[in-house]
């Protein structure tokens, strides 16, 4: 697993339930790993964006992808991307039954179901090189 870079994001990704705990550190590490396998997306920066994990490309070829569990909605966990971005209506077109969405900003994950890897990692590249592509 990559070390945090930040004491305040280990501490919210320790904060979670043990369920969506590994489910986000797993998507967590995705995430890194799609970085380093995409060209353009360079070294990624960490931090906290309105309490959620939050990544994006340190040269801002692409937008923030966050991430969060939230109890009133405890089964599942989410993926968010900039609302005013093609990118979840793309998704949307490209994935229509591997996800659930919500409106033009999330891809909503289950806790119980191994996530679709590949499609995951698509709408990762994506995001983290959204400008580059547009």
């Amino acid at each position: 697993m990559k070390p945090f870079a930040h004491h305040q994001v280990q501490a919210k990704f320790d904060a979670y339930p043990a369920k969506a705990r590994r489910r986000l550190l797993d998507l967590r590490e995705l995430i890194f790993q799609t970085a380093e396998n995409t060209d353009g997306v360079g070294e990624l920066e960490e931090s906290l964006k309105w309490g959620e994990p939050a990544y994006i490309g340190k040269n801002k070829a692409g937008t923030t992808i966050r991430m969060d569990w939230k109890a009133k909605d405890p089964l599942n966990y989410a993926m968010y991307f900039h609302c005013q971005t093609s990118l979840v209506a793309m998704f949307r077109t490209m994935f229509p039954h591997d996800f659930a969405f919500q409106g033009n900003r999330a891809l909503i994950l289950k806790l119980e179901d191994e996530p679709p890897q590949d499609a995951v990692a698509i709408c990762i590249a994506a995001a983290l090189t959204y400008h580059l592509k547009k």
